[in-house]
């Protein structure tokens, strides 16, 4: 088993596949890491040895930010532009869609679960029923 930046990479897989696994790596950079280290990208994890393994977690660790760096990076970035209060930070603040994205009918992954709102009818027949009920 391969452990590379703290994760588990799957022993069945391609190595240019089994490098996307990590937070901060995709197919590109995984190219990279393979044409500058000069091991086979379709050689699987499990016919890895011990000093190709070694080459990858040299190269990662020396030029690529992975993991908990990157996601710490990305979360300082969302929490300055949140400070600036610019047009990016107020939709974070809110929790709406930042890139542009039409919210009127989609858009349910950043706002949530549906929130009922009650109108102009619904209050009518609820005053109704409450004054019915006092009497």
């Amino acid at each position: 088993m391969a452990i590379i930046s703290g994760i588990e990479i799957p022993k069945n897989k391609r190595g240019l596949i089994a490098l996307t696994y990590i937070f901060g790596i995709g197919i590109s950079t995984s190219k990279k890491i393979f044409n500058n280290t000069g091991i086979d990208k379709n050689k699987k994890v499990s016919n890895w040895t011990d000093n190709e393994i070694k080459k990858i977690r040299k190269f990662i660790s020396d030029k690529i930010k992975t993991e908990g760096e990157l996601r710490l990076e990305i979360q300082l970035d969302i929490k300055r532009i949140m400070d600036i209060g610019c047009y990016r930070g107020i939709r974070h603040r809110l929790g709406l869609p930042v890139r542009g994205q039409k919210t009127k009918k989609n858009c349910r992954t950043r706002k949530g679960k549906k929130k009922t709102v009650a109108t102009k009818a619904t209050k009518k027949k609820l005053n109704k029923n409450i004054k019915k009920n006092k009497k």
